[in-house]
């Protein structure tokens, strides 16, 4: 999504665990593994910018990851078959003496899916690194009625915050559609 925009940037993964902690809020924990990516790829990139973000799904009050295995991520798609839930993306930029640390959250309405679909988009393995079992930039757009919120915030990354938020720290000075 950076790219689309003329934002040059690298990737560097900073790996950490990424476990709910006692009764966490999703905001709170997207906000939380956000900061700890920025913190464990802050060290390589002495001087520089570090951009970090997390996304879980979250329905009846439960953050869903991503799935383990086939099984995993049937039960997830059947819980959010024909109904409402949360979205949210925790992001940080640091560098030089900026800070910013945001969460977004987005509602997301899915039809019914019949235990057809979703064998077959489970079988298609397309869920299985994606928090709540789907990715709304592929196959499972067609599961989405309506979202009330940013939609970049879904696929990952809301970028009208992370824009914003990198235009006032100066890391960029405009964006190139």
């Amino acid at each position: 999504m950076l790219d689309s925009l003329g934002i040059s940037f690298r990737v560097e993964t900073g790996n950490i665990v990424e476990a709910i902690r006692g009764n966490e809020s999703p905001e709170a924990h997207v906000s939380r593994l956000a900061v700890d990516k920025t913190a464990a790829v802050s060290a390589r990139v002495p001087g520089g910018f570090v951009l970090a973000a997390d996304t879980v799904v979250v329905i009846d009050g439960e953050i869903l990851g991503k799935p383990e295995g086939a099984a995993g991520a049937a039960a997830m798609l059947s819980r959010l078959s024909g109904r409402t839930h949360e979205v949210w993306t925790g992001f940080s930029l640091t560098g030089g003496d900026e800070a910013v640390i945001r969460a977004v959250m987005t509602r997301v309405d899915f039809v019914e899916l019949s235990p057809e679909i979703i064998d077959a988009y489970v079988g298609s393995g397309d869920p299985m690194d994606k928090a709540g079992a789907y990715g709304i930039q592929g196959p499972a757009a067609a599961f989405v009625r309506e979202i009330r919120g940013s939609y970049t915030n879904v696929v990952g990354l809301p970028l009208a915050e992370v824009v914003g938020a990198m235009l006032a720290a100066g890391v960029i000075r405009a964006v190139f559609l």
